[in-house]
């Protein structure tokens, strides 16, 4: 096979990633919002946290919110472009999260974000949705 080299713009295009995450994240936020305020739950929506706007990326989830009943929720949220099978990235953080708090963890799949955006949720494990592939590989020395 041959592998064939081209310029690539690869901090531009994690710019434009991160930008479009970010608005997929602030879309969810609003609509975890307002789904709480339309079910009489206002005090629960003051409540709701975009954990990854104030803590910082690393707690494996983007939001902190709630059921209506109160129960938590904890969302992860990924947004593209493409149609609603195109491949996302998700941290090993993201998939520990997700194992280890099973009945609060959810994904928010936002597709088609820029023209129509649609959404779904896919609840753990992921590997029962998606095929999991490991794209990058840490090298640690012996």
């Amino acid at each position: 096979m041959l592998h064939i080299a081209a310029k690539f713009d690869v901090a531009g295009r994690d710019e434009r990633n991160r930008a479009l995450g970010r608005a997929g994240e602030e879309r969810v936020l609003a609509h975890l919002r307002t789904a709480l305020r339309s079910a009489g739950r206002d005090d629960l929506a003051r409540k709701v946290r975009w954990v990854s706007e104030e803590d910082g990326d690393g707690a494996g989830y983007d939001i902190a919110s709630f059921a209506p009943d109160g129960r938590a929720r904890l969302i992860e949220v990924k947004t593209t472009n493409g149609w609603e099978r195109t491949p996302f990235h998700i941290t090993r953080n993201e998939l520990a999260v997700a194992e280890e708090r099973r009945a609060e963890w959810c994904l928010f799949r936002l597709w088609n974000f820029s023209r129509e955006p649609k959404a779904f949720e896919l609840r753990p494990p992921l590997d029962a949705h998606v095929s999991l592939t490991a794209t990058t590989f840490q090298a640690s020395f012996h």
